[in-house]
């Protein structure tokens, strides 16, 4: 394949022992622009027959890999941080085409994918083990870290390039072999880009494989291919669970990054101009496409109306058109489907008694920013993972009104909560059953180091920094007799 990383490079093949392949189909899938419509490339339309191979190459490398110094597995990944950074406005052109990403959501992916490689290229120092005595004289007890052996990742379409990275680079990095489904909307971004990267970066032949295509075509044998030890999967609730039940007919590990209803919390005494602040880039950046954006603004009655006016203000200032356009800020929802449920959701919130303060419409796929008011916690809006540019704004009385407003819903994932009073936001803060939760901030917040998942139906499992290491890697105990031992019999 040619050494191009542009949209209009020659995509069209898998990446398995480290050849580009055709695939056992002829067919392709069209990756088209969420702008335009316009198709900007194919990638191979992957059937259950390209699979086995992959997993095979996979398998067969591993081993010597989990054997290789710490250093070879980091100078890999550091090689590949270089080509990443030499190649970076090409790759947030191609996230611009696939995903529409705006400059400041392809910028930021690069940045935390970036980032993420840099933790991860850490780890193979960082896999340390325990020493123990034993109650029988003469032995002692040795546990320490394996790599778990063969590591799927599928991975979503909203933030294809580090929703990836957090899961290829650390699995790489703890010596084991990678499998990755990209998601059918973002092949590139989320898989053979990776391939491109790798390559560069010298990692050996059969370490990271990548196979694109239908997720009802290969979905299932991606999820309990046998040869797979360990799954890391980031999309839907709905889809994750059938994920999770697949790899466990083969008592695969699961690490399951899934669905969010996040609720920004906003007190009687917030500063508003931080809240304000803080909720339009929550609510707005990405056009919403984000597990971790907010989908509930829940607001002290007292504030209720001024929040409300002011965020429909800078909802209605926002920019939106092509994300290649340097002051966009809302770009394209990625296709008609996601558009239709976020349209739906909008229509059927204003029918249960909703108030539209700005937005509610849409031209293509560019959904207006959409300000909501007078919306209670069971309205579609408020009540689904709306995944768009909508604010349903919620009041509520006191502090306890607003922490069960916020743990009224099946997800648990992120959260934020603005007071003056930091003693009051962190009380507030700890009732708030999510994974991860933000003082006077929001929640669109990644790191490489602090843990990152959720809990409830948003998933298990989790990223990043010493918890990634327990997600691909397990024990193993040895003891080890050292004298002669008397034994009962």
């Amino acid at each position: 394949m040619p050494d191009s990383y542009a949209i209009d490079a020659d995509w069209n093949a898998l990446y398995v022992d480290g050849e580009w392949t055709a695939a056992d189909s002829d067919e392709t899938i069209a990756v088209e622009d969420p702008s335009t419509r316009e198709q900007v490339a194919t990638v191979p339309a992957a059937v259950e027959a390209d699979v086995d191979p992959a997993y095979e190459a996979a398998a067969e490398a591993q081993s010597e890999w989990a054997d290789a110094p710490p250093a070879r597995r980091a100078e890999v990944i550091q090689d590949a941080i270089e080509a990443l950074q030499a190649h970076s406005e090409e790759i947030t052109d191609l996230l611009a085409h696939e995903a529409g990403g705006s400059a400041i959501m392809g910028e930021t992916s690069v940045q935390i994918a970036t980032d993420q490689a840099g933790e991860a290229a850490t780890l193979p120092r960082r896999m340390k083990g325990e020493h123990a005595a034993a109650n029988i004289p003469g032995k002692e007890h040795v546990v320490k870290r394996e790599p778990r052996g063969v590591v799927t990742v599928i991975s979503p379409w909203n933030f294809p390039l580090n929703l990836s990275m957090r899961a290829v680079a650390p699995a790489l990095a703890t010596g084991n072999a990678v499998v990755v489904k990209p998601a059918t909307n973002t092949p590139i971004t989320g898989g053979l880009l990776f391939a491109k990267l790798f390559e560069e970066a010298g990692l050996p032949d059969g370490l990271l494989n990548v196979v694109t295509g239908r997720g009802s075509d290969i979905g299932d044998r991606v999820a309990g291919h046998p040869e797979s030890d360990m799954v890391a999967f980031t999309g839907s609730t709905e889809v994750g669970r059938h994920v999770a039940a697949t790899a466990g007919e083969n008592l695969a590990e699961q690490s399951m990054e899934l669905g969010g209803n996040n609720a920004h919390v906003v007190t009687a005494d917030a500063d508003i101009d931080r809240a304000i602040d803080s909720a339009t880039f929550g609510s707005f950046v990405h056009q919403g496409q984000v597990c971790i954006s907010i989908n509930r603004h829940l607001v002290h009655e007292s504030i209720y109306d001024e929040y409300v006016e002011r965020l429909a203000e800078r909802a209605e200032g926002l920019t939106v058109g092509d994300p290649r356009e340097e002051d966009t800020v809302v770009g394209p929802i990625i296709n008609e489907e996601q558009r239709d449920q976020i349209m739906g959701f909008i229509e059927d919130t204003l029918d249960e008694g909703g108030e539209l303060e700005a937005g509610g419409d849409h031209d293509g796929l560019f959904v207006e920013p959409t300000v909501i008011s007078n919306v209670t916690n069971d309205m579609s809006a408020a009540c689904n993972e709306h995944f768009g540019p909508v604010a349903p704004v919620i009041p509520f009385a006191d502090d306890d009104e607003a922490v069960e407003l916020a743990n009224a819903t099946e997800y648990g994932l992120a959260g934020s909560v603005h007071s003056a009073d930091q003693g009051r936001a962190r009380d507030v803060a700890d009732q708030i059953e999510v994974g991860m939760m933000h003082v006077n901030d929001q929640p669109v917040n990644a790191e490489p180091h602090p843990p990152f998942g959720g809990m409830k139906d948003s998933g298990v499992g989790r990223y990043n920094g010493d918890w990634i290491i327990e997600e691909f890697t397990v024990d193993k105990w040895t003891s080890i007799q050292r004298e002669d031992r008397e034994y009962l019999f």
